[in-house]
């Protein structure tokens, strides 16, 4: 391509370069931008966006016009940073240059001056929940317990704590839901450890919640932590899944024992109140012969005595009269045959005619 004058102003067609551009000389070409230029530029659309902006002026009054809405925005942030607000469950702790200051503040609105004072605003009123041994808060090993009769429990159970003294919360103790926690697994493990483990899982369950809860609290008592247990709930203690279903078979086999038991028990108290009923119903039958044989002979002897007091009276007569009374008791029950004192007549048959007039008597009924 030939070179060209043609236009003036350089080799190029046009002046130009071969991207477009004008070839820059030393004197020639384009400068580089003016900065006040820019900064003047600027300062006029800040005046613009600026209440009582003025167009024109220059750099100086611009900054002076920015100052004010500088100092109020300050303003605003230590305000917002110096007013806080304590919750209906929460307290005030100020702490002047770290140092915590006496005071207590209650719910409401109160301020400090930020950043000298700082404020902390711990939930004294809320009641904390942790939860140990589950599948969400822990591995199945971590609630895996060995009880004190060599028997494996996994134990899940939950605390309720809330914040006694917030200071000492604050200030004795880091991570204090940590440390409730780890404090009440470790008391756990040492409860279920001295427990037989059908002994925890049933009846003895209230009694290692109460354990537990007593012993957490003097340990956290120990480290000063300003907290208060205020329960322990055991939610689950099961044998590990993996034996479950044997120990399924055991309890099986105990209430079938049980069962057993009962049964027997209702049998035996079954026939104890027959026995009973037999040996009295016997005793009273007893009682009653003892009483009518002794009034038989109570009676015999009264009849006795009044026959006596008549002998005395008439031993003749009354010697008679028995003898009849015997010889007709004694003849009324035997057959009579009737013998002739000289003999010649032989033997006279006795008719019997009360037997007669019962037959004859009978016999006209039917």
């Amino acid at each position: 391509m030939p070179w060209s004058n043609q236009g003036g102003g350089g080799g190029w067609k046009g002046g130009n370069g071969p991207w477009g551009q004008p070839p820059r000389g030393p004197k020639g070409g384009n400068e580089p931008p003016d900065l006040d230029d820019l900064l003047k530029r600027g300062q006029d659309k800040l005046r613009q966006l600026l209440p009582g902006g003025r167009r024109g002026a220059g750099g100086e009054s611009g900054a002076l016009a920015v100052l004010p809405l500088v100092a109020v925005a300050a303003v605003g942030f230590w305000l917002y940073e110096s007013i806080y607000v304590v919750q209906p469950d929460e307290v005030g702790i100020e702490l002047l240059f770290g140092k915590v200051k006496p005071e207590i503040n209650e719910p409401g609105i109160h301020f400090a001056f930020w950043p000298i004072e700082q404020v902390e605003k711990p939930a004294t009123r809320k009641e904390n929940l942790e939860t140990l041994g589950s599948a969400k808060t822990s591995s199945s090993a971590g609630s895996i317990m060995l009880s004190g009769d060599q028997n494996l429990v996994s134990v899940e159970f939950s605390v309720l704590w809330r914040i006694s003294d917030p200071v000492k919360y604050l200030f004795r103790v880091a991570n204090q839901p940590d440390l409730v926690r780890m404090v009440s697994e470790s008391v756990m493990r040492e409860v279920v450890g001295r427990t037989r483990a059908d002994e925890f899982r049933t009846t003895g369950r209230d009694a290692a919640q109460m354990a537990v809860k007593d012993r957490v609290q003097e340990t956290l008592n120990l480290y000063d932590a300003g907290i208060t247990v205020t329960a322990v709930n055991v939610t689950r203690a099961d044998p590990p899944i993996e034996v479950s279903d044997a120990f399924g078979e055991v309890q099986r086999a105990q209430q079938d024992q049980d069962k057993f038991k009962q049964d027997a028990q209702a049998y035996a108290n079954k026939r104890l109140g027959e026995a009973r009923g037999e040996s009295s119903q016997i005793r009273e039958a007893a009682l009653g012969y003892r009483d009518q044989v002794i009034a038989d002979a109570t009676g015999a002897a009264q009849r006795f005595k009044s026959v006596y007091e008549q002998y005395v009276k008439a031993p003749d007569i009354t010697r008679e009269r028995l003898y009849l009374e015997t010889m007709e008791g004694v003849l009324s029950k035997t057959d009579k045959v009737i013998v002739d004192a000289d003999g010649t007549q032989g033997v006279l048959p006795y008719l019997p005619l009360p037997d007669i007039k019962r037959t004859t008597g009978q016999g006209g009924t039917q």
